[in-house]
Formats: C-alpha cells, structure tokens, sequence
C-alpha cells in the first residue's frame, strides 16, 4: 500500500461571465414553467456538482491528446484523477472535488432587486428552432440558468503518496483551469452558456511527520498559480 506523505487544499473562486446552466431533476410538469431547470440543494439553492467540475477538467485534458475514453488517459492524468472504477480498479484517486456553493451573500449584493429575477437564484432564457425555409423561429423551449456575475467558491483536496511529483499534480491541473477558461462549463455552451473564470485560487497543505500533520511550505508552487490569484472585477463584461 502506497504511504499518504501530505494533503494538499486548494481554494478558488469561479466567476460567471455568461449565464450558467448545470442540469437537474424536475418532479413535476408545469404549464408555462421552465422546460430544463438548473441542480438546486434543498434550500433551493444553486450549486455545482463536484462530480461536473471534475469530469470537465478531466475532458478537457483529454483533448489535446486525443484520448476517447477514459481508459486511453495518459499516466498524469490517471494518478491525478483516478481509474475508471469498477470492482477490479486499483487505481487511487488523488483529486478529490467539493460541490461548489454561490456565494449568497454576493448574490444578493449584486442582485437586488428580487422583483427582477426569474427566480430566486437564477433566470430563465427563451430558446427556439430556427425554420431554414421561412426563417421563423418555432418550438420554443425556456431554460433555466444561474445568471452572468454570480460567483462560486470552490474547494478541492489533493492527496499526494510517496513518489508522486507535486509540482507535476499542480502543472498539471493549472492547464486544466486554463483549458476550462477557453472552452466552458455546464450545458448549452455552443449557444451562449458557461463562459467561466477562475481567480483567486489559495494552496495550502499539510504533511504527515512523526505521526501528526504539519504545515507546508508551498512557495514554490504558488507561482504557476500566479496568473489565477488575483481578484478580478467581479462585473459582467459588456
């Protein structure tokens, strides 16, 4: 069995340039409701599956390298990410992704008119098929969608066993943010959705020593960070 050596935990926060739409279940049929709404936690409230944020990121590393399936993942990626599961699976997981919760207290903020919303958290967008013949738009379909300037913090720990190459980890999950950055998040992002930006990412760690865990020095990993660190202006772009 391989030695646990150190946790690393990393902090950011996702800002939404465009409208956001993760899918979730709806129990009922409304008439004049919403045809696809949004993942919402009991309170009613939007979040981002970690399970999404994860299986984007592991994607997009996919691309570049034309990997089909999971099970074509070069090396870094596999130790990073993990197998494909099942009950043969021996791989270890090392990255591991919390639900990512909107910052209501911002929301709030910056949307305060409630009257204006749509909804509570979120807004609604109108979507139609275009006829190629008359050039009418038919079968309209209404969306559900977390709207541009709202912002989510986000938390994620990485695990790191003896022999494994942090700063390689680190690399290689700072292309990942870059990579997700130019393409986008959540469903519907060849029509308009999803546009995201990561900032203000923090690295922390612990290591294992003489039976406890103790702070790390992480200096030298926090400059690939650099170019996310910053706060932006929290401001939908024109």
């Amino acid at each position: 069995m391989l030695k646990l050596t150190s946790k690393i935990i990393i902090k950011g926060k996702l800002f939404c340039h465009t409208g956001l739409r993760i899918g979730g279940n709806k129990s009922s049929l409304e008439i004049g409701g919403v045809d696809l709404n949004i993942i919402k936690d009991a309170r009613g409230v939007p979040y981002l599956p970690g399970s999404s944020l994860k299986g984007k990121l592991r994607s997009l590393l996919a691309k570049p390298n034309g990997w089909e399936s999971i099970k074509m993942d070069g090396q870094i990626v596999t130790d990073l990410f993990g197998g494909s599961g099942g009950k043969d699976s021996k791989l270890i997981t090392r990255l591991f992704v919390r639900d990512a919760t909107l910052d209501v207290a911002k929301f709030n903020e910056d949307f305060p008119d409630k009257n204006k919303r749509d909804f509570e958290y979120s807004e609604t967008k109108t979507e139609n098929v275009i006829n190629r013949s008359t050039g009418k738009a038919q079968h309209p379909r209404t969306i559900e969608r977390v709207p541009a300037g709202a912002v989510f913090n986000f938390e994620m720990m990485l695990d790191i066993y003896e022999n494994d190459n942090l700063k390689k980890f680190l690399e290689t999950l700072t292309n990942a943010f870059e990579l997700l950055e130019y393409d986008y998040l959540g469903g519907h992002g060849s029509r308009g959705s999803g546009k995201v930006k990561i900032y203000s990412l923090e690295l922390k760690g612990k290591k294992w020593a003489n039976n406890e865990l103790t702070d790390m020095n992480l200096n030298e990993y926090t400059e690939m960070f650099k170019k996310f660190a910053e706060p932006i202006n929290e401001k939908v772009q024109a």
